[in-house]
């Protein structure tokens, strides 16, 4: 019988590895033939399911790295802010409203300037705007049935706290361009030589466990000597490991290899 790697996974994110092998993920079960089946079934845990496959893997008591939990929070910032909330995790005064008649309320909560963000599906600084008067928020409102809106910290850099498993792999500060408040690397932002604190690895180790995220880019600010998280980005990009000289797909290599994820 052919051999085949102990690693089995499904999205292409780990297709490089060599201790890893990828079957690309398919509409229907059915659709992988009976040895893929048979090896899918077999493995102690499938590696990058995806969303759809997560959710059915962990229903039947298959272990998946991500996490389901992972899975279900990606680009979902409502449901983010929910489980900072259930969670105790400090996070910038959110809220979200609904409809017309509870986007005419957001003035009662909150005073210009603040920001207002696309709920669901953005990414990369995407969607994520600073309301600054009664016309900007009523474009934003026009354009989104559900207003996330978040208090406005006035600061110029945020740390990006990448955990794979249970461990910190890398962290930096994001630096934002001159005139823009934004910090995401694809929106003009550049990593900061400064030593990131202690405090706010801490702090992401703390996000993943409660939140039981096992692969994510925690996004956390500093305003007026306080850590709050601002967001769990799960498609993080990999600039921080090549800024690190880190060779990503050797890293999960290993960590797989030694039973980490």
């Amino acid at each position: 019988m052919k051999h085949f790697p102990r690693a089995i996974a499904l999205e292409g994110r780990l297709r490089r590895c060599r201790n890893v092998r990828t079957l690309g993920v398919r509409p229907n079960f059915n659709d992988y033939d009976e040895e893929e089946r048979r090896q899918i079934l077999k493995a102690p845990r499938i590696y990058y399911p995806s969303g759809f496959y997560a959710a059915l893997f962990d229903a039947a008591g298959k272990g998946t790295f991500p996490s389901y939990h992972t899975y279900k929070c990606v680009q979902d910032k409502i449901q983010q802010t929910a489980l900072f909330q259930i969670t105790g995790i400090p996070h910038p005064r959110t809220r979200v409203f609904y409809g017309k008649a509870q986007q005419r309320r957001i003035t009662d909560y909150f005073k210009f300037p603040f920001v207002a963000k696309i709920a669901r599906g953005s990414a990369m600084g995407r969607g994520v705007h600073l309301i600054r008067s009664p016309a900007d928020l009523s474009t934003y409102c026009e354009q989104n049935h559900a207003a996330y809106i978040q208090e406005f910290f006035p600061i110029d850099r945020d740390i990006r706290a990448v955990v794979i498993g249970t461990q910190v792999v890398h962290a930096y500060w994001r630096v934002a361009p001159a005139g823009d408040f934004r910090t995401n690397l694809s929106a003009g932002g550049r990593i900061g030589s400064a030593p990131v604190p202690e405090e706010a690895l801490a702090l992401a180790l703390t996000v993943a466990r409660r939140c039981c995220w096992d692969d994510v880019g925690v996004d956390i600010c500093c305003h007026r000597g306080e850590f709050y998280v601002l967001e769990g980005n799960m498609k993080y990009g990999k600039q921080g490991f090549r800024y690190f000289n880190i060779d990503y797909d050797r890293l999960m290599e290993s960590l797989i290899e030694n039973g980490h994820i």
